[in-house]
């Protein structure tokens, strides 16, 4: 039964979402044909900065934690002035 029901949830996102996008393009479209580029660009960058700050307030840390992988360390500037690289020699 959860099956169904989770199947019809992700139907109706996947729908919802359809609609939206066609308004939003609809909405922009209409903009353009009359010409209310100044509305445009108003609505363009409140867009970026709802972005912005969707992407400044994102849990970044918390995604490298979950993550099993070693960091590795960047010795590129030892290579670049021709240094020997520290992480290369054996001990």
């Amino acid at each position: 039964m959860k099956r169904r029901n989770a199947a019809g949830d992700r139907r109706r996102r996947k729908t919802f979402t359809i609609v939206w996008t066609a308004v939003l393009a609809i909405g922009v479209i209409t903009l353009m044909y009359y010409e209310m580029s100044a509305l445009l660009y108003i609505l363009a960058t409140l867009g970026v900065t709802a972005l912005l700050v969707v992407v400044a307030l994102a849990d970044l840390r918390h995604g490298e934690k979950q993550s099993s992988e070693v960091p590795r360390m960047d010795d590129s500037a030892a290579i670049g002035s021709g240094i020997t690289p520290q992480l290369s020699k054996s001990k």
